[in-house]
C-alpha cells in the first residue's frame, strides 16, 4: 500500500531533521502474517459504514484535512487476516490516503492506539491495490505517534532554512 504520495517528500525531509515525537511504547507488529479473526473485531461503527475499536486512548487534539501525521500500522485483508502492509514510522498527509484510513486517524488522539474495519467502499472498492485483491474489506491497527499542521512544517522548514544559513556564514572560507 503506497501511502506517502511524492508530493510530501519535500516535506518528509523537514520532518527526518525535525522529527515528529516518537511514543513511547511502539505498537507491536505482528511476527506472523495472519492476523487473528479475534484481533480483527471492531466495536463501533460510523455513519459512513468504517468500524473502530479503540485499543488506548490518547490526548489532545485530532488530526484533520491536510496535516502531516505520523503513525505506526498494521494493515491486513479481513477476509483472511493476510498482513499486506506495516510499517513502524510511516508520515504522510491525512487527507493523501483511502477515505477509510482518513477517517478513522481524524477519530483519534495523539498516542492513541485504534483498530480500524475498512469495508471495500471506503478502502481501494472495485480496483485492486497489489497485494489487495478489488472489493476487498481491510483492517488495520493504528498508532498515531503525532502530528502537525502544513504551517507547523513551514515554521519548521523556515527554520531549518535559517540555521543552514547562519551555520554557512559562521564557517570561514578555506585557507589557500
Amino acid at each position: 500500500m503506497k501511502i506517502i504520495s511524492t508530493a510530501l517528500l519535500a516535506g518528509l525531509a523537514c520532518i527526518a531533521t525535525h522529527p515528529l515525537q516518537a511514543a513511547e511504547a511502539p505498537l507491536q507488529v505482528p511476527l506472523y502474517p495472519i492476523v487473528a479473526t479475534a484481533q480483527q473485531v471492531c466495536d463501533m461503527t460510523l455513519p459512513s459504514g468504517l468500524g473502530l475499536k479503540s485499543l488506548r486512548a490518547g490526548e489532545g487534539a485530532s488530526p484533520s484535512g491536510s496535516d502531516l501525521v505520523l503513525v505506526r500500522y498494521v494493515g491486513y485483508l479481513r477476509s483472511n487476516g493476510l498482513v499486506f502492509d506495516q510499517n513502524a514510522e510511516a508520515v504522510f498527509a491525512l487527507n493523501g490516503v483511502v477515505p477509510g484510513f482518513s477517517e478513522g486517524i481524524a477519530q483519534m488522539k495523539k498516542g492513541a492506539i485504534y483498530r480500524f474495519c475498512i469495508p471495500a467502499a471506503l478502502g481501494y472498492g472495485a480496483e485492486a491495490n497489489d497485494p489487495i485483491p478489488a472489493n476487498s474489506d481491510l483492517g488495520f491497527q493504528v498508532e498515531l505517534i503525532d502530528f502537525k499542521t502544513a504551517e507547523e512544517v513551514q515554521k519548521m522548514r523556515d527554520a531549518q532554512s535559517a540555521a543552514v544559513e547562519k551555520l554557512e556564514e559562521d564557517i570561514p572560507p578555506p585557507e589557500k
